[in-house]
Formats: C-alpha cells, structure tokens, sequence
C-alpha cells in the first residue's frame, strides 16, 4: 500500500520533476517508510512506500527492469501473487525480490492488459514501456484503490490522491457543476470520471488507459459485474447459497492475511467485522488485535456499540482496543479528517475511521474491514422498496436521494443551477443490461458506484492518512462474482443479508447476527446542537467562508431547524453544506 504519482509529457519537453517531488511529498502519510523517484525523458514516476508484503529495499519503488524495458509505480496488494510468481517462473521470469510489485512488472510484460483479470487484489498503477514510449494505467475492478488525473494539451499527471495533485499547479480549481450537483442530491457520491474539481478526473474502476507520447489515448473496461445464477445454480436453496458463501468468505478472509505484518481488524460489533473475526479464529489465528470506536450519546442516540464489540472479542478471545471520543475532539479533529478526504464526503463514518485509523496505526500496519457487505447482500432499507415495483428508479430516489430537483435548485445560487444530473445517471445506470430483476440493478449501481465513491473511498483516505492498510474481503472479486450470482429472494428477508446471515449462524453468536443494523456512530454529526452547532454555523455565515455556492435564504432555513432537516438516510442537510465548504477550506480552495 503506497502513494503513487507521475508526469508523462506531451510536448516534447521533460516532465516537471519538482511538480512530481511536491505531489509525492503530499502522499508521505501513504507511504511513511520510503520514497523514490524515476525520470527518463519526457516520463516521471514519484512513490512513498508503506512496507506489507516485502519489506527489504528489493521491492521498493519505482521499480525499473532495463532488461524488459519497464518501469512501475504501484499502490495496493496483490494477494495472489505467490501463485502468478510460480506461474511466470515456468515462463522462464527470474525474480530478484520477494514481494507482490515485481510481479506486477514481470506479469505485465508476459500478458499486457491480460494480466489484469489474473489478478486478485486492490490496486492502481502505471508502466512505462520505454521502447514503445507509452504510458499504461490501471485501477482495480471496484476501485479499493485511487487513481486520479489531470491531463491537459501538454501533458498527463497522476497521483493516488486529489489534494496530491493540487500540489504539483497547473489545475483549474473550478468546481464542476455537475459534480456539484451530483454531491448534493447523490450522497455526496461523484462517479468516475469525473470528480468535484473540473480540472481533475479519475480512473474508472476496472478499466485501464494506454496513452503515448503524443497525447494518444486509448482507454478500456476490463471487468463488468453480471447479475443472475448461472445455468447450474438456478435450482440451488438457501442453505447451498450459504455453503457457497461461508467458503467464499474463507477463502478471501485468508488470502487476505498474506502479509509480512501482523493484521488486525477493524470491529464494530456488526455483523459483517464480527463474522471476520469468527472466520479468523476458525482458521487458527491467535492473539487476533481487534478494534472499536465510540462517540458521545447526543439527541437521545448512543455514540457506541461497545456492548457487541465487546461480546466477539470475549468470544473469541481477541486483543481488543476500545477508543472513545468526546465531543470536544470529533470539532478538533474534523479539519484534519477532511484534508485527508480525497473528495469531499457527508458520512459522518469518516471522523469515527479517521480517529480509529490514528489508534490502530499504533498497534499494526494492516486490518481487515467489513465494508461492502451491505451492497452486496442488500442490507439496506431501501431495497425491499425497490422490489418488485413498477418504477424501481423512482423507489430507489425516493429512498436514497438527499433532495428532490426543485430543492437543489433553491438550495444552490442562480450560476450552479442546471439540470437534474444525478437523476439522469442513475435512470441511465437502472437502464443498462445484465441485471434484470429491480432489486439487482439497485445492487449493481450501488456496489459499482456508491460503494467506489462513498464507503470504499472513505476507508481508503481515512486509513492511508496513517499510514494504515485497510483490507476489504467482502470486496474479493469473486466473492463479488458470486453475491451477483445470488437471487434477491435470498437476500432480502430477516432485513437483508438474509443469505450472510444464515452462513455466519455457524461462526458467530445470534445475538450479534439478530440485532437491529447498526454502523459507526457520530450522533454529534447527525443532531447537530451546542459547540458543533456553533461550529458548523460560523462554517456557513463567515464572509470568509462564502463562495457563492448556496442560496441564503435555504442556509437560514437549515439554520433555524438543525435537528428537523435531514435527508432520506436520516443525514443532516446542513452538515452537508458546511462539510462542503470545510473541504473547500482545508485544500485552499
């Protein structure tokens, strides 16, 4: 896990080292162990290294074979490269290090842009082909891992993070206003490519891009998520379904510890950490480091869920850490929080993994998370409503969206006003083949979409800003695969999950797995009143502050009912224009 940056020049000029040096200077929080840098003519490769699978100086980065004509820069982990290490060993490779990057390097000059499917793993990287002189960009296939860019007449930069690419100038820092509007009715979720800045884009999750010295461009989708059993599974029952999945979760909780570190888990006391946990202890871990978090209980809502956490850890006899954070620190920390954020992001999760990120980073280097879970099995409220109903579009809005149309446009001034994008994109996404029942095209669009740029997004920065891995096996392509596979009807029951739930009943107990839903709590977040009021309105009404986005009169309004204005998913609308505007602030925007 690293932080990845670099130039490739247009114009027959050298690429800009000191622009590459600031933006690599940025990412040290990714890579706190080592960094290093690589130019040759019009290309520059920047990266900062966080040491997991190989920690001698074989496998540190750039990486530069002369003999293949390649050079990388990667940020991720490969989990299965032992096995593509043997498989090129027949081919004939010789390795010189022991970790997952030079396979990477060695992989792509045996199979090109084949390599990818082979891989399972999290990833973003670029190659060089020094002969060829093109440039080759890659992003996983439900993008664990960032990859953000800038390209103009002259040339193309790249780096792991947006703040990062601010560094290195030459980027309009206008809003785009489509991003815009896609952040306030959306969840704040923004799809690939665009993103809230109009000079920068990022990479589409599971696609890559070949681009040349001349500024040609080639970009492809290599991976697509089906829905629907295949011929020999359509007979299949409940219990087979969850055989199927129990040994898909084992099979990608334990490929997942392949690390030269110790791994912990990040443990809320949910279902999906705690059945981690479970699945870590039936494959022998000892002395498993588990972690919590909890907030102060504000508006009549507990700030923990300390009594679950606690259960599993006593069950299974983990090192447990518990965290708690008063009021006073969440105002305190929170500017830190959000100059970490890559794009501005509403979940109120962000603070709680910023702060659990910070504890963790003392104990280990590594932890598995839950996330994923939810849009996969669908465990969310809104996918019973979707259903089997005549306009599964109009239930998924209705359930999901912050605002309707007519709300954004009074909530925003005159010159960002325009039209309904978000809405568009998500009828366009319903629309789309290869997911035919309703309940399926709201799994695909959030699990391609939404989880990338909310929940996947959020775990990336508030980890990495640590120096923190964070290791997703929900996220495992295949178990992924598989959760496509399975119909609705098994999902959906007992509140969702239904199909998890029945597999985890092997491992963990029924109180944790029967429980109403929970996640990580910030009820100061949420209820907004007292200091956090106060904060959050001076982020709003200072003249400062004001950068012509919203509309005053919907500012006061929010401002006089803090507790009675929340969106759909229960999140303050108010606390979404301030975390807008504390973002903006935080990158100098």
């Amino acid at each position: 896990m690293c932080g990845i940056a670099g130039e490739l020049r247009f114009d027959q000029q050298p690429a800009d080292l000191v622009a590459i040096a600031r933006i690599t200077a940025h990412l040290a929080p990714r890579g706190p162990d080592a960094q290093g840098f690589h130019n040759q003519g019009p290309l520059a490769f920047g990266h900062r290294r966080l040491k997991i699978m190989d920690l001698t100086e074989a496998s540190g980065q750039p990486m530069v074979d002369s003999q293949l004509g390649l050079s990388l820069v990667f940020n991720g982990s490969i989990y299965n490269y032992p096995e593509l290490r043997a498989e090129l060993q027949a081919l004939g490779y010789q390795f010189f290090s022991n970790g997952d990057t030079e396979v990477l390097l060695k992989g792509y000059h045996a199979w090109g842009a084949e390599l990818l499917p082979k891989l399972n793993g999290m990833f973003a990287f670029a190659i060089w082909e020094r002969d060829s002189q093109q440039l080759f960009l890659a992003r996983d296939r439900l993008g664990i891992k960032p990859l953000y860019l800038s390209r103009t007449a002259q040339r193309l930069r790249f780096a792991s993070t947006l703040p990062a690419l601010l560094q290195g100038g030459d980027i309009s820092k206008t809003l785009d206003p489509v991003a815009l509007n896609y952040y306030l009715n959306f969840h704040s979720v923004v799809p690939a490519p665009r993103t809230i800045l109009a000079g920068i884009e990022k990479l589409l999750p599971g696609s890559w891009m070949r681009i040349d010295a001349q500024g040609n461009c080639q970009q492809q989708t290599w991976w697509q998520l089906q829905y629907g059993p295949e011929r020999d599974e359509i007979d299949l029952d409940l219990p087979q379904w969850s055989e199927r999945l129990l040994d898909g979760m084992r099979a990608a909780v334990s490929i997942r510890q392949r690390a030269a570190v110790d791994v912990g888990v990040l443990l809320s006391g949910g279902l999906d950490s705690s059945l981690l946990v479970g699945l870590l202890a039936e494959a022998g871990g000892k002395n498993l480091a588990t972690f919590s978090i909890g907030f102060q209980d504000t508006g009549g809502e507990r700030g923990d869920e300390f009594h679950y956490s606690d259960l599993i850890a006593a069950r299974f006899k983990t090192q447990h850490h518990q965290l708690r954070i008063g009021e006073q620190e969440i105002i305190q920390q929170l500017p830190a929080a959000f100059r970490a954020m890559s794009e501005p992001m509403v979940s109120h999760d962000c603070i709680a993994f910023y702060l659990l990120s910070r504890e963790v980073a003392k104990h280990c280097k590594v932890v598995q998370s839950g996330q994923g879970a939810d849009e996969l099995f669908a465990g969310y409220h809104w996918y019973p409503r979707v259903d089997g109903v005549s306009d599964p579009y109009g239930a998924y809005r209705a359930a999901f969206f912050d605002r309707e149309h007519a709300e954004y446009l009074a909530t925003v001034q005159p010159q960002w006003e325009g039209e309904d994008f978000a809405g568009e994109f998500v009828r366009e996404h319903f629309a789309m083949p290869g997911a035919a029942a309703p309940v399926d095209r709201a799994l695909r669009l959030d699990s391609t979409v939404m989880l990338v740029d909310d929940p996947v997004k959020r775990v990336d920065n508030m980890t990495m800003a640590w120096g923190l891995e964070a290791r997703t096996p929900f996220l495992d392509y295949r178990l992924v695969e598989l959760s496509a596979r399975i119909p609705a009807r098994f999902k959906l029951p007992n509140g969702g999950k239904h199909v998890l739930k029945e597999a985890a009943r092997q491992l963990i107990p029924a109180a944790v797995i029967d429980r109403p839903k929970g996640y990580f709590p910030v009820p100061g977040l949420k209820h907004l009143e007292g200091a956090t009021l106060a904060w959050v309105s001076e982020l709003l009404l200072d003249p400062s502050q004001d950068r012509g986005l919203f509309n005053p009169v919907m500012v006061d309004r929010l401002l006089s009912d803090p507790q009675g204005q929340l969106t759909p998913l229960r999140g303050s609308k108010l606390w979404q224009l301030a975390a807008l505007n504390l973002w903006l602030s935080e990158q100098g925007l």
